[in-house]
């Protein structure tokens, strides 16, 4: 008899070391899911490739599908999905960009597939290094999408992303998101979890309805007429909106049992700082260890990072900086959106202020492309540029790149 997902389990911690692409695999093995259509793509490749290695040595009874691209990976997934199936799959860069048509299917037919992305540069120039441009460009397809500074946070977030989906306030899809390379290949210690309290965490997955159900026949993709298609979309964002409230109760649920917090984003040396910086993904790794550095020579700077973009958390972020009390923020973006004015975040966050009444200068910083080096001198430097910007002494600069070689 399987637990409730409202009963939490604690969970003694397994130190390990792990690479990104490792924790995500071990925590599908965990999960057990029921199906994973896949192609290989670096820099995930090797997800799909552990996890058909714990299928084929009977550690799971997941059913794993070869298929001939990605468009067919998502294709797959959608179809086992609305057979009632819990699903998952893993791509990056050209992988998700191949499953656009299907990326979109999957939300509006609130199907809630499981993700990971491990973030690569969409090309051109072709290049298989990090940057967020393929998440990003997936933002408005009407997934759910998390963020990972680390390998820890990799196999965490994969955890909860289930419960998240499954809700029946959310029925959505999820992306866990990972940087390429630098913690999907790169090897740190991390705290596993014992596999019993995260199936329990999980739970067994029995949807009240499924599109696919032999028992109560339903058209599926239909054509949509004007009288009734707005409403179906209307009712998609409702859900997206709900999920910020779910994702939270996911996550004080597997902090009772792991006993590691997570939120919508994290506030590191926030409390007086009069100047912060906004940044998600492994780069605010680098951000915190300048920060450190910074403290320690008197200057009051601090760091948001973003781990949900998506539902966007704007009144929460909005009230964070109002809370510090800062003079100027850094909005950090890696990816570039190609309108001229800013990056993604660049205009989200902006826009979050506005709304919300919060005058601060913003200065929109694009970094990392293509796998670009992000260094604590940047980050020193961005912040005594920030500086500069609100003691007046030098115009706010729109839309900087940083490490560009001249």
């Amino acid at each position: 008899m399987s637990r409730s997902r409202d009963e939490v389990v604690c969970s003694k911690s397994i130190p390990e070391r792990m690479s990104g692409n490792e924790a995500v695999s071990y925590a599908v093995r965990q999960v057990n899911p029921d199906v994973m259509p896949a192609f290989p793509i670096t820099p995930s490749t090797e997800i799909p490739q552990m996890v058909s290695s714990y299928i084929a040595n009977g550690e799971i009874d997941t059913e794993f599908i070869p298929v001939e691209s990605e468009h067919s990976a998502m294709s797959a997934a959608i179809g086992a999905e609305a057979a009632g199936a819990r699903t998952m799959t893993a791509t990056s860069s050209a992988g998700l960009a191949l499953m656009w048509e299907e990326l979109l299917l999957a939300a509006s037919n609130r199907l809630p597939i499981v993700l990971t992305l491990v973030n690569r540069t969409l090309s051109g120039p072709i290049n298989i290094n990090c940057d967020h441009s393929d998440g990003m460009g997936a933002r408005d397809t009407g997934w759910i999408q998390i963020y990972s500074e680390n390998n820890q946070e990799a196999y965490d977030n994969y955890i909860q992303a289930f419960p998240i989906a499954e809700d029946p306030r959310v029925h959505l899809p999820v992306m866990i998101c990972q940087d390429g390379f630098i913690t999907s290949h790169a090897v740190e210690n991390i705290e596993l979890l014992e596999d019993a309290p995260v199936k329990a965490f999980v739970g067994e997955y029995n949807p009240e309805e499924f599109l696919l159900n032999p028992g109560k026949p339903v058209s599926v993709g239909p054509y949509a007429v004007s009288a009734y298609s707005m409403e179906a979309k209307r009712a998609q964002e409702a859900a997206m909106e709900r999920a910020g409230e779910v994702i939270l109760e996911v996550a004080e649920r597997f902090r009772e049992m792991s006993g590691r917090s997570y939120g919508f984003f994290e506030e590191y040396r926030t409390e007086d700082a009069k100047y912060l910086m906004v940044i998600m993904g492994s780069a605010a790794g680098t951000a915190k260890a300048a920060v450190d550095m910074l403290r320690e020579e008197g200057h009051k700077v601090g760091i948001l990072k973003l781990r949900v973009f998506r539902p966007f958390p704007e009144k929460e972020i909005a009230e964070a900086i109002r809370r510090s009390g800062c003079k100027a923020v850094a909005i950090m973006d890696r990816c570039e959106s190609y309108n001229g004015c800013s990056g993604p975040l660049g205009s989200e966050i902006p826009a979050a202020l506005f709304r919300n009444k919060v005058m601060v200068e913003t200065v929109n910083y694009i970094y990392g492309l293509a796998g670009r080096d992000f260094t604590v001198e940047h980050v020193q430097s961005v912040f005594a540029e920030l500086e500069e910007v609100a003691q007046g002494k030098k115009e706010a600069p729109n839309h900087k790149y940083i490490g560009l070689r001249e």
